[in-house]
Parts: structure tokens; C-alpha cells; sequence
């Protein structure tokens, strides 16, 4: 078999190890200073404004997420196609599907922005938002849903580009934006220095401002750079939705993004359950949760590296190498979230001291939950290998089907089954078993489902023609396992 030509972006060649390790450690650092700026942003709103505004930022952001969930969903289609397409040294092909994702999201998010500004009212009121945060969290969402159009184009064009196997400018600008939106917070919220004195709506704007600038010189950077998805002259008109393209990326996308409501339906519940608790249970919940959310970020940049790289080997029709990601997948989750899982729990009553104060009793209800409940994340990790994996071959039904029936048959089941003699400590042990049966469940449909007969990716006549003249195999995969 002839090898083919390097290329800038190829995640089909080289050692599988270390270039899931390369293309996931950027996209780990992306999430991790992601949720660094809402961590300090809501230290900010907290102590510069008050309680209110940081409810009012709660109830805001639980709407914006919902709403984002469609957009992550055909960005997450697109970035499939678009690896598919890069795998298969299709370029073409991968422009006319990352034109098609940005043209039919910018359509959409301009409506749900204009129903959004006129609803949002509404929304507030069926979230019961406190009296004293509804006004705050009014002003806050209506920014907000004004950027939501260019705010989802960035974050499709960062999906984009991690398809063409470009984990490092989406950091390169992540880092901006956070940069830029700590910065200018705390000034447009107080009125420090020239900037006017905007209460929470310096917050939001801040956020838009960071995000615009980062989004304008990413473009400019793409641009510069000559990056694979750039459009120029008569490719511009792939900002025109097709067809041919929305097939695809709504049919995949309504699917991926459905997963990401249940995962988040799902906690709310978790929530609600722990409520009942009382107070101090809550308190340790919520301390325990936000290190939590450190702990599943190795998982989540793994999985999105994983779904890159399987659809290039996909696209290239590298079979044979699709189950080695897989299996490096496993096992980079295994030592990054065992590596922090380890760590969280030897300074983990220092770490829940920092969020309910050294002295608090719910200290030692939060390290008893953290003991039981941290490694189910492990577990999850490997679910979200397998899942990626099938999602970069457009099984998306199956992903969607193992998360539903661990997090609410499973997880929930087994609480109310165990609750009369558990306790409380029902809910923590309901994430490992849940996990356990999501492991089960993806490990099984990875290995006997008939998902890789269905993982043919679409490529031009061009594209055909150069992958035979690359001595790449055009028929259908017949797995033996």
C-alpha cells in the first residue's frame, strides 16, 4: 500500500498514542480555562453585586446552556463530516460541510435569538426565578441571547477546526477570550477607571466583548494561516446551506445534542434529590460538584480527540487502526482522570475548604460523597471513548440510548430501590452503578452492534479517485473482533 503525503492536520499517521495525547492535552487546556472564567466571573458577580446577581447569572446561564445544546449538536455532526471528509484528503468536500454547519447555525441561533429577547420573560417566570433576581436576570439573558449567533459561529468554527485535526488554535483563542472577559468583568461591573458602571450587564458585555475579539481574530488568524476551512472567492457560497449537507448534520445533530439534555436533565434531578437532604447536604453537593467538574474534563477532552481522529481513520478507510485509538483512548482516560482523581482525594479537605470554608461541617459530608462517587468518572471516561468512537462512524442513536438508560433506569432505579436502607448515600452510589452500566452497555455495542457496516463516509468523485491512487482501500469494513 502506497503511504500518503503528509499533511498538516493528519491524525491517521504516526504513533496513535502520542497523537491523542498532542491533540487532547490542548483540548483539555481549552476546557479547563473555560471553566476557570466562569469560576472567577461568578466570584466577581458575587462580590462586586451580590447574591441576587449571582442567582439571577444561575438562571440566566441554565436557559443559555439548554438553547446551546442544539448548536454543540450540529457542530458535533459537522465535525464528524468534516473529519471524514479531511481523513479522506477531501478538503473540498469538508468546506462545503463546515460552510453548511455555519450558514444553517447562524440561521438558527438569529430566530432563537429574536424568540429568545421576546420570551425571555416567560422562560424566567417558569423557572420560578427569585423576585429580587428576575429584573438582573432579565437584563442578563437579553445580552446574552443577542450574541448567541456570532457566540455559536465561533464555537463551530473551534469544532471545525479540531476535525481538521487543529487542537492548538482553538487554545491559542480560548486563552484570548478568557483573558480578555477576567479582565474587562470586574471593570465594566464596578465602573473602574473610564468604563461606565454596568452592574450585570458589564458582565455580559464583557463576555461579548472577549468573545467577539476572539472570534474576529481567529478569523483573521485562519485566514493568515491559509488553514484548511477558510472559504475564498466562489467557496463562499457554501455559507448556503445544501441538502446534501443538512442531511447530515441535522439527522447526527438533533441526536448529539438530545444527549447532552439528558446528561443535564439528569443532574437536575440529582439535584432535587439532594435538596431534600437538607441544607448542609446541599452545600457539600454543590462544593463536591464543582471539583467534580474538574475531574470529568480529561474524559470529555479525550472523548472529542478520540471522535477526531476515528473519522479521519474513517475517511482514509484506515480500519485496521480504528480500534487501536480506541483502546489508547481507555487507557489515556484511565491515567488522566485516575491522576486527578488521586490528587483530589488526598487535598480534598483542602479543596472543599476553599468553597465552604475550613471550619464548615458539610467538609466531611462532601469528602464521604467524594470517596464513594469520584471514580465513577473513570468509568464514565471509557463510555465516552466508545461513544466517540461510533459517533465519528454517525451511530448516534446508540450513544444517545447508553446514557439515557445508565442515568435514568439505571442510576435513578437503583436509588429509589436503595434509598430505605442507604440513605442519602443511595445518590453517591447511584453514579458508579450508573457508570458500571453505561461501561457495560457502550463496551457491548462497540464490540457486536453493527455500527462500523454504516460508518461509509461520503466523498467526492475526486476524492475517490485520489485515495485509489494513494493505494486506500474503497470497500465497506468487515470487522473481526
Amino acid at each position: 500500500m502506497a503511504s500518503r503525503t503528509p499533511m498538516r492536520g493528519d491524525l491517521t499517521e504516526g504513533p496513535i498514542m502520542r497523537t491523542l495525547l498532542m491533540f487532547s492535552v490542548p483540548t483539555l487546556m481549552s476546557s479547563v480555562l473555560q471553566s476557570l472564567s466562569g469560576t472567577v466571573n461568578s466570584i466577581w458577580v458575587g462580590r462586586l453585586i451580590g447574591e441576587d446577581a449571582l442567582a439571577a447569572t444561575a438562571n440566566a446561564n441554565i436557559i443559555m446552556f439548554l438553547v446551546a445544546s442544539a448548536a454543540f449538536g450540529f457542530g458535533m455532526a459537522g465535525t464528524v463530516k468534516i473529519g471524514q471528509r479531511f481523513g479522506a484528503r477531501d478538503i473540498d468536500g469538508a468546506r462545503r460541510t463546515f460552510g453548511s454547519a455555519v450558514g444553517f447555525a447562524l440561521l438558527v441561533m438569529v430566530a432563537i435569538a429574536l424568540l429568545g429577547w421576546l420570551g425571555a420573560p416567560a422562560l424566567l417566570t417558569l423557572l420560578d426565578t427569585p423576585g429580587n433576581a428576575y429584573g438582573l436576570a432579565l437584563t442578563y439573558i437579553r445580552l446574552m441571547f443577542v450574541s448567541l449567533p456570532f457566540m455559536m459561529v465561533s464555537v463551530i468554527l473551534t469544532m471545525g477546526l479540531r476535525g481538521t485535526g487543529d487542537a492548538r488554535t482553538p487554545l491559542i483563542f480560548m486563552g484570548v477570550t478568557v483573558a480578555i472577559d477576567m479582565i474587562f468583568n470586574p471593570m465594566l461591573i464596578a465602573g473602574v477607571g473610564p468604563f461606565p458602571k454596568l452592574g450585570i450587564a458589564g458582565s455580559a458585555i464583557s463576555t461579548i466583548i472577549a468573545s467577539l475579539v476572539s472570534f474576529f481574530g481567529m478569523l483573521v488568524y485562519v485566514y493568515r494561516k491559509d488553514l484548511p476551512l477558510r472559504l475564498r472567492g466562489a467557496e463562499l457560497k457554501y455559507l448556503m446551506p445544501v441538502r446534501e449537507e443538512l442531511g447530515f448534520i441535522v439527522l447526527k445533530g438533533i441526536p448529539m445534542g438530545a444527549q447532552m439534555l439528558v446528561m443535564s436533565a439528569a443532574g437536575i434531578i440529582i439535584v432535587g434529590l439532594v435538596n431534600r437532604e437538607g441544607l448542609m447536604m446541599t452545600a457539600a453537593y454543590g462544593a463536591a460538584m464543582q471539583l467534580f467538574t474538574y475531574v470529568q474534563m480529561p474524559a470529555m477532552a479525550i472523548g472529542g480527540a478520540v471522535s477526531a481522529m476515528a473519522a479521519q481513520m474513517i475517511g482514509a478507510k484506515k480500519w485496521d487502526r480504528l480500534d487501536h485509538v480506541t483502546r489508547a483512548g481507555v487507557l489515556v482516560n484511565f491515567l488522566m482522570t485516575g491522576v486527578l482523581t488521586a490528587i483530589l482525594l488526598l487535598f480534598d479537605r483542602a479543596a472543599l475548604g476553599l468553597f465552604l470554608g475550613p471550619g464548615s461541617p458539610a467538609v466531611e459530608i462532601g469528602r464521604h460523597i467524594q470517596v464513594i462517587s469520584v471514580w465513577s468518572f473513570m468509568l464514565f471516561g471509557v463510555t465516552m471513548v466508545y461513544s466517540a468512537t461510533m459517533r465519528a462512524g454517525g451511530a448516534v442513536i446508540v450513544p444517545l440510548i447508553i446514557i439515557a438508560v445508565a442515568l435514568y433506569p439505571v442510576r435513578l432505579g437503583f436509588y429509589f430501590l436503595t434509598y430505605g436502607w442507604l440513605g442519602a448515600d443511595a445518590i453517591w452510589w447511584s453514579f458508579t452503578v450508573g457508570s458500571i452500566a453505561g461501561l457495560i452497555l457502550g463496551w457491548w455495542f462497540y464490540r457486536f452492534s453493527n455500527w462500523r457496516k454504516h460508518a461509509i463516509p461520503e466523498t467526492s468523485e475526486e476524492a475517490q479517485e485520489q485515495s485509489q491512487a494513494d493505494g486506500q482501500p474503497a470497500g465497506r469494513y468487515a470487522p473481526n473482533l
